[in-house]
């Protein structure tokens, strides 16, 4: 059975909480806290015993899991304990395919070296790429060999990330020179909510002070960034995930979604089945053509993207976007 990330996180807890030589005998109570602290920073019921009872479980008895932890219940201390005291799941050897997993982590995760937020990790990767020894048939260079990551151009602006994120995790607000595309800088303080990224670019998502309003940055538009004294809140109704659920791209407003209908003819049929251009797509019919059925707001990068098939496609539903695009054909076709 597949595990979780987060499952595979409160093992790693569960296992420095029983473990732990200085505090012993943890309480079922006691480890789901300790849970709650480190995955929520709060003690918060998002957790509860029944997961931990479950956890535990797995951790003794599942094979896929390989632990095979020895977790014993002291009635003596009412609480929880290693029958083997120097056992860790840390210390479980790594099977071939566990080492073959991260060594293409390590690798994919190099690609990313030369990114200033990503610098603070580049000799715990070089550990990883130098040290993890493979007893396969694919040796390292192998792996490169056999694998490409596109070779995308670094976007200006990567070098505020780091600063960024240690404001959004601090709850600072933070003061930016910021470019219109007519080449005019303004000032601007605002309260930074969420880095995000898209097509090698990166921006920054947060409340502008002057009005309030969530409003989206694109860092390679910022000319300087000063981080402020001054602390935040974030808008209770602001969630990340909810507010691009609609969305492709970056732009996210008070719009509301419409349902699109898109026409693709037989050849861009198998791609558009196979790569879906948003989770909300559906299919709703197909043969010699298909037809799918997205729920978006319609922005830049919708257009964008529909004008990227070409002749592939069709727009059938809204009339108001089916317009648009057959307008920006016309314009393009006149520039011939």
């Amino acid at each position: 059975m597949p595990v979780n990330k987060y499952a595979l996180l409160r093992y790693r807890i569960i296992d420095k909480v029983i473990g732990n030589k200085y505090r012993k005998y943890p309480s079922k109570e006691d480890i789901r806290l300790a849970c709650e602290e480190a995955l929520f920073n709060s003690s918060h019921e998002r957790v509860s015993e029944s997961t931990i009872e479950k956890d535990m479980k797995a951790m003794r008895t599942e094979a896929g899991l390989g632990y095979y932890a020895p977790i014993a219940f002291s009635k003596e201390f009412k609480g929880y304990y290693y029958k083997d005291p120097d056992y860790s799941i840390d210390s479980m050897p790594l099977n071939d395919e566990d080492i073959e997993a991260i060594k293409f982590a390590a690798i994919t995760l190099s690609q990313f070296q030369n990114i200033d937020l990503f610098k603070q990790f580049g000799s715990a990767i070089d550990k990883l790429i130098g040290r993890i020894s493979i007893s396969g048939n694919i040796q390292d260079e192998d792996i490169e060999r056999f694998v490409q990551f596109e070779d995308a151009p670094r976007a200006n602006g990567s070098h505020y990330l780091s600063q960024l994120l240690n404001a959004i995790k601090d709850r600072v607000e933070i003061k930016i020179a910021y470019k219109s595309f007519q080449g005019e800088e303004k000032k601007r303080t605002i309260q930074p909510y969420l880095l995000k990224e898209y097509r090698q670019r990166w921006y920054v998502i947060g409340a502008d002070t002057a009005d309030r309003r969530i409003k989206t940055f694109g860092l390679d538009r910022i000319g300087s960034i000063e981080t402020l004294n001054s602390m935040f809140k974030v808008d209770s109704d602001f969630n990340s995930d909810r507010y691009f659920k609609y969305s492709i791209g970056i732009t996210s407003n008070n719009s509301q979604p419409e349902l699109i209908h898109l026409k693709f003819n037989a050849q861009q049929s198998h791609y558009i089945k196979s790569q879906p251009l948003h989770n909300s797509q559906v299919v709703k019919e197909e043969g010699e053509s298909t037809i799918v059925e997205l729920k978006l707001i319609v922005s830049p990068e919708l257009i964008m993207q529909i004008q990227s098939f070409g002749s592939s496609v069709v727009v059938l539903h809204p009339p108001e976007l089916k317009q648009t695009i057959k307008e920006n054909l016309k314009k393009a076709l006149d520039e011939y």
